[in-house]
């Protein structure tokens, strides 16, 4: 079939079928586009004898443009998330912050995090939240350094940045509405995390609700917001396999909040001694460099 009006990716998805297919021994396939923009497999027939378990296209399945907006980190969370949005099909519109952070460092990471992933458009947005400081991350307060996991369970600790999820996923639902797309990703977690009350499935549910009440997609065009949190649920030691198994480069991520110059890891702050459990867990070593 002819692909002379499809878009770049839509083209690298559909051909992508088309080879999978061919490898695994099918013929006489077809793909139709559908009236919502969707690529439709169809006209499959069988040749030859053998299996193909790695088979991911079958009579039915779809090609599809949805595009997603991604909250991008360069950390390890969110560069898994990212990965789970690409192998679920979805074009990536990855959403970064230049917030006032002290690891400002972590944007260049994102970048290098974006470019591997080959998302669609990468997008570093200037939020200045440190003039209202507040935070360990945000002002001159130190980040506390090698606490017990009892410690990190209880309360809400000083790097908390004051409604930072709730900005960010505001700024990206107005991206989203922009681009069209219904779906944004973020990798917030509720297990192995520091006690952060905007990474909790109440707040996540909430903030959906908002957003279809609060946007013209929602509210005029019929349109369902989702907000996908795929590692809510998870410990760190679930998060680095799932990353792993959809092969993740973590060498390209940062989680610290204290990170040197150079990038190294403190190696002793919440967010590094939660990582290092997790690769530790996973019995994987941890490719980040640690000073």
């Amino acid at each position: 079939m002819g692909l002379a009006g499809a878009g770049v990716a839509q083209q690298q998805h559909v051909l992508a079928a088309q080879q999978e297919l061919r490898a695994c021994q099918f013929e006489h396939h077809g793909l139709v586009q559908r009236g919502d923009g969707v690529w439709e497999i169809r006209q499959i027939e069988r040749r030859g004898e053998g299996t193909c378990p790695g088979l991911n296209w079958r009579l039915g399945d779809s090609v599809s443009e949805k595009k997603a907006v991604v909250l991008l980190s360069g950390g390890l969370d969110s560069t898994t998330v990212t990965a789970v949005a690409k192998q679920q099909g979805f074009q990536v519109y990855a959403l970064s912050f230049d917030y006032g952070q002290n690891h400002r460092i972590e944007l260049e990471f994102a970048r290098r995090v974006a470019a591997a992933a080959g998302v669609e458009r990468h997008a570093i947005v200037k939020v200045d939240l440190r003039s209202f400081g507040g935070s360990a991350l945000t002002s001159d307060t130190p980040v506390p350094k090698h606490r017990s996991a009892a410690a990190m369970g209880h309360g809400v600790p000083v790097t908390y940045v004051p409604a930072r999820n709730t900005v960010f996923l505001a700024l990206a639902l107005a991206w989203a509405e922009t681009l069209g797309a219904t779906d944004i990703f973020l990798g917030v977690n509720a297990l192995d995390y520091s006690g952060y009350p905007d990474c909790r499935p109440e707040f996540i549910e909430a903030f959906e609700r908002m957003a279809n009440l609060a946007t013209k997609m929602g509210t005029e065009d019929g349109k369902r917001i989702k907000i996908h949190t795929p590692l809510i649920a998870l410990t760190k030691r679930q998060i680095v396999e799932l990353g792993l198994s959809l092969g993740v480069d973590y060498g390209l991520t940062i989680t610290c909040y204290d990170p040197a110059e150079d990038g190294s890891a403190c190696g002793g702050c919440d967010a590094c001694l939660l990582r290092l459990k997790g690769f530790a867990e996973a019995g994987v070593a941890d490719p980040a460099r640690y000073r």
